[in-house]
């Protein structure tokens, strides 16, 4: 199988923006889900370096370096590992052919991302379609080149069942609605029938994706300078726009590079994440006990 090709898709016309990021690392953290503990499954980084177990500010994340292309978006996006497993039981990490993350639906938009805005896309816990919600989240692997059949053979959130002839290829979205006064409630317009449910206002729609099969998910806490996220929404009317700012044109990537904020802690390794994920489960068990 060819690398997994890492691309959010736009489906409709609406005003849209893209940025490319490199990997800069990978780890055994989940500040969203996991925060403060070294005990989550593998994730691969992109954006600001400024992330540790720790759950950031918007204003923490915009003092690191980034791996994107876009000066004014100091964000931090991660995912889910992807490895290629051997006979012999070793695990080699797969890298994306391109890493992209699209706002689209600005032309919905009402407002910027709020400051301290993190969110998760997508159900980890996922075992089959029936646990995918794929009316809002729209979760879809594909092949490119191997025609309609190959995605219509199989449920939409399932691997591709045979070698992809070119790259292979997923969409996720993140949620679009936001209480601005609370960033912790958050929900999908497509819930509502395209509107954002009590107090929420409509954001930009975000996109991306690595990941595995039915329990891909995303993960998402927002970096972009308040000068540049109001820009976006100036991208009303135009079917592309490259969002610049006070730090630079948006396209554009960081002279500075990006690394692990915290290289003495946690692991790279997937074995060992392993352990110590089974080695917190362990001691959870214990407590019960007692």
């Amino acid at each position: 199988m060819r690398l997994l090709s890492a691309l959010l898709l736009a489906e409709t016309a609406s005003a849209l923006t893209d940025i490319e990021h490199k990997p800069f690392m990978r780890k055994n953290i989940d500040p969203i889900v996991s925060p403060g503990k070294y005990i989550s499954h593998m994730h691969s980084f992109y954006g600001s370096d400024a992330i540790t177990k720790d759950l950031p500010t918007t204003a923490q994340l915009q003092k690191g370096c980034s791996s994107g292309e876009n000066p004014n978006d100091l964000s931090i996006y991660w995912a889910p590992t992807l490895y290629y497993v051997s006979g012999n039981n070793t695990y080699t990490e797969i890298y994306p052919a391109t890493f992209k993350t699209y706002y689209e639906q600005i032309d919905h938009a009402e407002i910027p991302f709020p400051a301290n805005f993190h969110a998760v896309a997508g159900n980890a816990s996922a075992r089959s379609q029936s646990d995918v919600d794929e009316r809002v989240t729209a979760l879809t692997w594909w092949c490119d080149g191997n025609g309609p059949e190959d995605r219509n053979s199989r449920p939409r959130a399932a691997f591709p069942r045979q070698t992809c002839s070119a790259h292979m290829q997923a969409i996720l979205r993140f949620p679009d609605c936001v209480n601005p006064d609370k960033v912790e409630e958050y929900a999908y317009a497509a819930q509502n029938g395209g509107r954002c449910p009590g107090k929420m206002k409509r954001m930009p729609s975000l996109r991306f994706s690595i990941g595995d099969g039915y329990c891909f998910h995303g993960d998402f806490i927002n970096g972009w300078f308040e000068d540049a996220a109001q820009n976006m929404l100036k991208a009303k009317g135009q079917t592309f726009m490259r969002i610049d700012g006070a730090h630079g044109n948006g396209k554009q990537y960081s002279k500075c590079k990006a690394r692990d904020a915290d290289p003495e802690n946690g692991t790279s390794d997937y074995l060992k994440s392993l352990e110590m994920m089974h080695g917190h489960m362990k001691k959870k068990e214990r407590t019960w006990e007692a």
